[in-house]
């Protein structure tokens, strides 16, 4: 299994997800979502971790977590390790308890902050476990509420801060703000993240990469890395073809189509807007492409001097 980039520096914000192994449950009992949230407890005494919503689901928990001393890893290791021992030695049980490896999507606080949150508190609804999210227990929005006090290691005043500075008010606006997204179809916040593993404007994007990838050499067993190094746009990777093989046509326009998909992480759905053409279309013209270029030496030849004009 490739292994997830990981950019840790102090004060980072995150948001992770660790599932079952095979999608299996990880609690048994209420005492063990007990468990877990002491093992939050220690993270943040031992390592500093400060978690500022999380939801703890059948056979997954989502947190917004921050990491003020930039040890991602370490905390991750030791909330998950420590887990999986007691669900092991509570239930006379073996093997893995979790997936091999967390997801964790670095944040860019300010800008989706609010929207993250709303996100993870709302898991249970969309799971139809309950109809509000103040009627699960295991969340930490009823301490968004104010119906619980909460613990040393959850913060709430980040995200309530941006509702407003007088702690009534913005509990209120927090309130509206989840209740207007229960029963509408609102975009998963984290699929804006893509492969990059990065959630934030581009200016932030940018930035991360200039600072802890520029001289990361590619790794196979890292791909996401290959999605953060600068890619060409699609309206660039369409004239580099177009000056190899001539005016635009639909082979032309599937040569272009065949190296975006070969050597960029742009999404299917992007290629098909930008050529206004169907998901299936794109899907078809790489399929085509790739079958012309196995048969023809002089084609081939072409594809290698595109690819060496815009990618090295």
């Amino acid at each position: 299994m490739a292994r997830q980039l990981r950019i840790q520096y102090p004060g980072a914000f995150y948001h992770v997800t660790s599932r079952g192994n095979q999608k299996q449950p990880i609690v048994l009992a209420d005492r063990d979502r007990s468990a877990l949230l002491n093992y939050f407890q220690e993270a943040h005494d031992k390592l500093g971790a400060v978690i500022h919503t999380y939801c703890l689901m059948d056979n997954h928990y989502h947190l917004l977590l921050e990491t003020p001393l930039g040890n991602l890893s370490n905390i991750m290791h030791f909330i998950n390790t420590s887990y999986a021992i007691f669900i092991n030695t509570s239930y006379s049980r073996t093997g893995h308890l979790l997936q091999g490896r967390y997801k964790a999507i670095l944040v860019e606080t300010d800008a989706y902050a609010q929207e993250l949150s709303r996100y993870i508190h709302l898991n249970p609804v969309r799971a139809e476990i309950v109809a509000l999210p103040e009627e699960y227990p295991w969340s930490s929005y009823r301490e968004y509420l104010g119906q619980r006090i909460p613990p040393q290691w959850l913060n709430t005043a980040l995200v309530l801060g941006y509702f407003g500075h007088d702690l009534q008010i913005a509990t209120s606006r927090y309130a509206v703000f989840v209740a207007e997204a229960i029963g509408k179809i609102i975009e998963n916040p984290l699929k804006k993240a893509g492969s990059s593993l990065i959630l934030g404007s581009a200016a932030f994007i940018a930035q991360t990469k200039k600072a802890f990838l520029a001289h990361k050499q590619e790794n196979r067993e890292i791909p996401a890395i290959r999605g953060l190094k600068e890619r060409p746009g699609l309206d660039v990777i369409q004239h580099a073809v177009e000056q190899i093989l001539g005016p635009r046509n639909r082979f032309v326009r599937n040569m272009a189509i065949f190296l975006c998909r070969k050597k960029t992480n742009y999404k299917l759905n992007e290629i098909a807007e930008f050529y206004r053409i169907s998901l299936s279309a794109v899907a078809k013209a790489g399929q085509q492409m790739k079958a012309a270029l196995a048969n023809n030496k002089t084609l081939e030849k072409a594809m290698a001097e595109i690819e060496k004009s815009l990618f090295e």
